[in-house]
């Protein structure tokens, strides 16, 4: 009888023991997602930052979703307000608005699904020709534009947090996008 213990990704621990046959199969299936060890088995199961001797990654809603930053960028570019974007935001040298824009277009072309991380709006922006490097995003984010942005978790050094538009955040880019932000 074959032993399998290993982590799942949110943090479970997992004991299993039967036929060889089926920890193998159990392990196929998670094997890619779990770390640990295989007990009373040749099969290991390892997390590959542990065997270089680094600390695996912290586990948790910042690393399961996979962000697809390309897409978002695109969405920029194509979007039916793409025109008004690039003459009311990109052309322009408001960096809490260029801040703001992707989390704009995550809001509205993605449902909300998420937040970002100032790496990632920095990305973003970077790919989008306007540049807001990471520093000066997080600085913006927690700083001028924070009355526009919702963390999801309290800042911390060391550890991302992922921003979305809050209601007046929503407000205040389609104003700017419009162009009526500066009729006021």
């Amino acid at each position: 009888m074959a032993k399998a213990t290993f982590v799942l990704p949110n943090g479970t621990h997992v004991v299993v023991e039967g036929s060889t046959e089926e920890v193998k199969t159990l392990l196929v299936f998670y094997g890619s997602r779990a770390e640990g060890a295989v007990q009373g088995g040749d099969t290991k199961v390892k997390d590959r930052k542990a065997e270089k001797g680094q600390a695996p990654m912290k586990k948790g809603a910042a690393t399961d979703t996979k962000i697809d930053l390309a897409e978002l960028v695109n969405l920029v570019k194509t979007c039916k307000e793409a025109e008004l974007i690039e003459r009311n935001v990109l052309d322009r040298i408001s960096q809490v608005d260029r801040t703001l824009l992707p989390m704009y277009i995550v809001h509205e072309h993605k449902n909300n699904a998420f937040g970002l991380t100032s790496g990632e709006i920095s990305k973003i922006t970077k790919d989008l020709g306007v540049t807001v490097l990471g520093p000066n995003a997080s600085k913006t984010v927690s700083g001028t534009a924070s009355k526009y942005v919702i963390g999801d978790v309290v800042r911390k050094p060391g550890q991302p947090v992922r921003y979305k538009l809050s209601r007046r955040g929503i407000q205040y880019m389609k104003a700017v996008i419009t162009g009526k932000e500066n009729e006021k």
